[in-house]
């Protein structure tokens, strides 16, 4: 049965996954506990500008750490790689030792093992990308794109942050809050089964575990905005 995989090493379908699930969830808590600290009475202007500086805080927050992590990573992989080229220049006879004992810890035979290295050790590049996968777990032809990565996240932590804001930008007071939840918790859901989708899991599990999150930190930010906001008045 022919099947496809999912490209899932390079990054940036995670970076746009967890970037949009932060940005919402994230958001619509900072817009209710910023809302519930102003009060009902509240022209909404405070929420407005808490929920925009969030989602650009946020937003460059995540970029950079996306992009100073995955080039972190990939500097290192680089070092592998670029150590285990020299040995397979330097002492290619242990090389291929090293591979085969690979193979036979695999349950192939001895010499079968020793006939696969040494075939594959014939083309240093062959060997280097079969070496890399094999010891290091990784693909050398495809280590991720930093700043692909960066992009994706800033644009998918503004699309799930800037959600449960709009109804400030039209209302204010209880029901735009209401409102606000209603949007987060709803989106939060849709990012759910979106994931679900992606990784053939259970829609109703996953999503109902987003929303327990989303709700979660809307109870809490919401319970201490109202706290300070009784507090500071």
């Amino acid at each position: 049965m022919v099947h496809d995989h999912r490209a899932v090493q390079g990054g940036t379908a995670r970076a746009a996954i967890f970037g949009i699930s932060d940005g919402l969830v994230s958001n619509v808590a900072l817009v209710l506990g910023v809302a519930a600290a102003a009060g009902a009475a509240s022209d909404g202007s405070a929420v407005v500008v808490a929920g925009v500086s969030g989602l650009l805080a946020g937003a460059a927050s995540m970029a950079a750490g996306e992009y100073v992590s995955m080039k972190a990573q990939n500097e290192l992989i680089e070092r592998e790689l670029r150590i285990e080229r020299e040995s397979l220049l330097a002492n290619p006879k242990m090389e291929v030792r090293e591979l085969q004992a690979i193979y036979k810890s695999r349950g192939i035979d001895d010499e079968t093992a020793r006939q696969f290295a040494e075939a594959i050790h014939e083309d240093i590049e062959v060997a280097l990308e079969v070496h890399a996968r094999e010891e290091l777990g990784v693909d050398p032809n495809d280590i991720g794109d930093p700043s692909g990565a960066a992009i994706s996240s800033f644009i998918a932590f503004a699309i799930g942050a800037i959600l449960p804001l709009l109804p400030w930008f039209f209302a204010a007071g209880a029901a735009a809050m209401v409102a606000s939840a209603v949007v987060g918790l709803v989106a939060a859901a849709v990012v759910g089964g979106a994931l679900a989708v992606f990784t053939e899991r259970s829609i109703f599990r996953t999503a109902l575990r987003q929303v327990a999150w989303a709700a979660g930190a809307c109870t809490i930010t919401f319970a201490i905005g109202s706290l300070l906001g009784t507090t500071i008045a």
